[in-house]
């Protein structure tokens, strides 16, 4: 695992064999950081990050300059190698939360400018991560959500997506929370990007 740019940037470690996860490519989490950073100023920002695997959103999230970066994964051994790499790092700014994503967005009653969230892309409850982040509390007013997923999916009709960003089989679809006084008929057409 690589963390691509900020204060740990070019840092590099060995995942474990036996990790169950999909970690989001290089190549994918390079660009998404690239149109982050055009909405984003991730100085002070809260994030979290839900199904976290190898937590390298996390970590790339905190490199950037996040103030507070919550990892959240269920699996012990990512979990572990999770833990493993903030005690490396001192990165102090990284909570590491094992617990099922489910249970913390029901229980959690913290509130984020940034979220993001690679389930698998099999997850039979896909199609509801969207509804059940954006009525919750946890992001804040004008808040970004991400969600990464599979060509199988589309959110374009939720009311809060903006668009939706395709780097090979990787795609991540984007949504703004708005404030009751944001939301209106004059919201901009969704837009579609393929690379």
């Amino acid at each position: 695992m690589r963390i691509i740019s900020g204060k740990y940037g070019r840092r590099r470690f060995d995942v474990p064999r036996n990790i169950k996860a999909r970690p989001t490519t290089d190549f994918a989490r390079e660009n998404l950081f690239n149109v982050l950073a055009n909405q984003l100023d991730f100085e002070g920002v809260e994030a979290l990050d839900l199904f976290s695997g190898t937590g390298a959103i996390s970590f790339e999230l905190a490199s950037r300059g996040c103030s507070k970066v919550v990892s959240v994964e269920n699996y012990s051994v990512q979990y572990t190698f999770i833990k493993k790499v903030i005690r490396e790092l001192k990165a102090d700014e990284i909570i590491a939360i094992k617990d099922d994503v489910f249970k913390y967005i029901a229980a959690s009653r913290e509130q984020f400018d940034f979220i993001f969230a690679d389930p698998p892309y099999a997850l039979p409850e896909m199609e509801e991560l969207p509804r059940l982040i954006l009525t919750s509390t946890l992001l804040r007013p004008g808040g970004t959500f991400v969600l990464e997923h599979s060509k199988e999916n589309d959110f374009s009709t939720n009311p809060h997506f903006e668009q939706m960003r395709s780097y090979g089989s990787v795609h991540f679809s984007f949504f703004r929370q708005g404030s009751e006084q944001a939301i209106s008929d004059e919201k901009p057409e969704p837009e579609t990007t393929s690379l």
